[in-house]
C-alpha cells in the first residue's frame, strides 16, 4: 500500500464531510450545518477544499473570497441554498498515529473500524503514547482511542512493541459488549 492508497482510503470514509447550506447575509457567506444547526462563516474555510452539488453531482472545488469556487477548469459563485460538504479535519494526534503505522497495520485498523461501522472521522479522543517515545529504539506501550458514530461508542487499545519486529494489537470494544480483536506482527 503506496502513499496514494492511504488516501483514497482516507477519501471515502463515512461522515468525513460536514454537510449544510450556504446563505449571504449582512454582506458574508454563511455557513449552516444541517446536522447541528451551527453556524459559521465560509472565510473561515477560504482556500481549503469543498464539495458543492451542481447539476445533481458533488463537485470537488476550492472556495475562494466573495464565495468563488474554482473547480478546476471552472469556476462558479455560491448561490443563497447551495449545498455543501466541507471535509472533516482528524484529530491531530490520530493523524501523526495513522501517519506512524506500518502500511499493513494502517490498513487492518481502518478496515477493521469500518466494519464495525465506525470512521476514522468519529474519533473523538486519541492519546498517542508513541509520540513521546521519540527516537528511541525500543518504542512499547499502549495508545486509547474513543470512537463515537451517533448511535455506539468504540473503544480501541492500540497496544504496540516496537523493536527487532513489529508488533501492532488492536483491540476493539464496543458499549453493546462487541469485542473484536487483531494483530499484526511483521520482522
Amino acid at each position: 500500500m503506496n502513499k496514494q492508497q492511504r488516501i483514497k482510503l482516507m477519501e471515502y470514509q463515512t461522515r468525513s464531510f460536514t454537510e449544510g447550506t450556504v446563505e449571504y447575509m449582512n454582506d458574508q457567506w454563511v455557513f449552516f450545518d444541517s446536522e447541528s444547526e451551527e453556524a459559521s462563516l465560509m472565510d473561515d474555510y477560504l482556500h481549503q477544499e469543498i464539495e458543492i452539488l451542481y447539476n445533481n453531482r458533488w463537485k470537488k472545488g476550492k472556495i475562494f473570497e466573495g464565495g468563488k469556487i474554482d473547480l478546476g477548469k471552472d469556476s462558479i459563485f455560491l448561490q443563497n441554498h447551495d449545498l455543501i460538504r466541507i471535509r472533516k479535519h482528524l484529530i491531530y494526534s490520530l493523524e501523526r498515529l495513522l501517519e506512524g503505522l506500518s502500511d499493513d497495520s494502517f490498513f487492518q485498523f481502518v478496515t477493521s473500524l469500518n466494519s464495525l461501522q465506525f470512521s476514522v472521522y468519529d474519533c473523538i479522543y486519541c492519546y498517542n503514547h508513541l509520540e513521546f517515545l521519540g527516537h528511541e529504539k525500543r518504542k512499547s506501550g499502549v495508545n486509547f482511542l474513543i470512537f463515537d458514530n451517533q448511535e455506539q461508542l468504540c473503544n480501541v487499545q492500540h497496544h504496540f512493541s516496537y523493536f527487532e519486529s513489529i508488533n501492532d494489537r488492536f483491540e476493539f470494544t464496543i458499549n453493546s459488549g462487541k469485542r473484536m480483536i487483531i494483530e499484526k506482527v511483521s520482522s
